[in-house]
């Protein structure tokens, strides 16, 4: 059993998450943003890879205190837990999603992942190990719904997304499609990783709803199986 995976991303009209340099880019508005939060309270956990982290440094935090109430008058904690996959151990120990507001942490490692590195982490957040070089991300997903994680959100970047579709683990993706375009051969997008040659081999996606808001569309995916 693993968790119903659900990826949310923000993207410009060319398919870009942010700049070549990975610097974070407003690409919704107000609406869009009330929609991730609600989506943040509604999810048992919140996902992101190290290189989201690193970039960003993001709190992963519910926003709305009307919506952290009815998390706590569910019997939930305020927040979401925070999962970081990181094969290496990179995350800072000073990261904010470690430290700012209330919940339960997790990160994930491989067994390569420097000893020194995860004593450091651990007076933080819950350490779970597997895979030799990457994290080993159904086995990892197993363990988190071994934990009580039933619906995981999803928010980046791309290497952790692309990992997750090659495996065949992800339900749906909803893409806020902004009123910009950003460029760049180098810009990161949606799913990276090494990408799939045969067509055979694409993820198939159904189309459950476009709707317009802010200054762009939200279109909403389901992954064929």
């Amino acid at each position: 059993m693993r968790p119903y995976v659900h990826v949310n991303v923000a993207m410009s009209a060319d398919g870009k998450l942010s700049t070549r340099e990975r610097r974070q880019v407003k690409i919704s508005g107000s609406s869009d943003f009330a929609r991730v939060d609600r989506l943040r309270a509604e999810s048992d956990a919140v996902m992101v890879g190290i290189g989201t982290v690193l970039a960003d440094d993001p709190s992963l935090t519910v926003k709305s205190q009307a919506l952290r109430d009815e998390r706590v008058m569910r019997g939930a904690d305020e927040n979401p837990v925070r999962v970081v996959v990181d094969s290496s151990a990179r995350t800072p120990p000073s990261a904010s999603v470690l430290h700012k507001g209330p919940g339960r942490r997790v990160i994930a490692v491989s067994n390569r992942a420097d000893p020194g590195k995860l004593r450091e982490l651990e007076p933080f957040a819950v350490i779970v190990k597997g895979g030799e070089d990457r994290v080993d991300l159904a086995a990892f997903l197993r363990s988190l719904h071994g934990m009580g994680v039933n619906r995981l959100m999803v928010e980046g970047g791309g290497t952790l997304i692309w990992g997750l579709l090659a495996a065949g683990l992800v339900d749906e993706i909803t893409s806020f499609v902004g009123n910009m375009v950003i460029g760049g051969e180098n810009a990161p997008t949606l799913a990276e990783g090494e990408g799939f040659v045969r067509e055979d081999s694409f993820v198939g996606l159904m189309l459950e709803d476009a709707t317009r808001i802010d200054e762009g569309i939200l279109l909403r995916w389901k992954v064929r199986r």
